[in-house]
């Protein structure tokens, strides 16, 4: 999965967080409100190209029964976040010493999250996949 640059967040960040489709203009319109384009206005064209690049990374589907087309994400920001992290981790030849080094840097509130999370039922996951428990 390729990274997004920071035109690209700034359009996915707009579709995560309106999850109804919206068009290029729309888009742009939210864009401009959002200050995002550092202070220059943003061609509907240049959204277009973005909203074509994020299709091909198969983050927007394009609605194409519409006139003019309606764009949304294709997955949650949640979802795409563990593509990514699952990407970095498939990535390393030591995932032990990646993820030790990721949870050194993690709060203690975030570390408690994180056991809770272990400790419970994933959902998905049968109780046979669930990690072992020390005694």
């Amino acid at each position: 999965m390729a990274s997004l640059g920071d035109l690209e967040r700034s359009v996915m960040d707009l579709l995560w967080d309106h999850p109804e489709a919206a068009t290029a203009n729309t888009l742009r319109d939210a864009l401009a409100q959002a200050d995002t384009a550092d202070g220059r206005e943003l061609a509907v064209t240049t959204v277009l190209t973005v909203l074509a690049r994020l299709e091909k990374k198969n983050l927007v589907a394009r609605e194409r029964d519409t006139r003019p087309h309606r764009y949304r994400a294709v997955m949650s920001r949640e979802e795409h976040t563990v593509d990514l992290m699952n990407e970095a981790l498939g990535n390393v030849m030591d995932r032990e010493a990646v993820l030790a080094r990721f949870i050194g840097g993690i709060s203690g509130d975030e570390a408690a999250t994180l056991r809770r999370l272990l400790e419970s039922p994933a959902p998905g996951r049968s109780a046979t996949e669930q990690p072992e428990q020390s005694a």
